[in-house]
């Protein structure tokens, strides 16, 4: 049976081409300072959560990202990784509180994968 892979990300284009992703678009708007306190905390507790709960694949590789080397490089989960996608329910509201459509996606074949664990994948899509 095929793996399922899911992305949470916009729906408008990034000017680079890929579909930015949901951690993406909420640190954007804590950059441009537009999230309330508490979504601020939420962001913050959340972001730290995430960063010891998996491994950051630039960590690991720091090429992984590299636009020349993977050009639109974009992280999936593995469906399989539940106890990470149940945690970006919080990150989807704070982006509907500021009008930002996200989108959830599933693919059994999002592009050519450039690093892979237990729980993600960074693929550069197709095409």
């Amino acid at each position: 049976m095929a793996t399922v892979y899911v992305r949470f990300q916009g729906t408008v284009r990034h000017e680079r081409g890929f579909f930015p992703g949901v951690f993406w678009l909420v640190n954007r708007l804590a950059r441009d300072g537009a999230l309330t306190a508490a979504q601020e905390r939420f962001r913050r507790e959340n972001n730290d959560w995430f960063n010891a709960a998996y491994v950051t694949p630039s960590e690991v590789d720091p090429v992984v990202y590299d636009r020349e080397v993977n050009p639109g490089a974009v992280a999936w989960f593995k469906s399989s990784a539940t106890h990470l996608i149940e945690r970006v329910d919080g990150y989807l509201e704070i982006l509907s509180a500021h009008g930002v459509v996200c989108e959830r996606v599933e693919s059994t074949d999002p592009g050519r994968v450039v690093y892979e664990d237990e729980h993600q994948v960074v693929v550069v899509p197709r095409g």
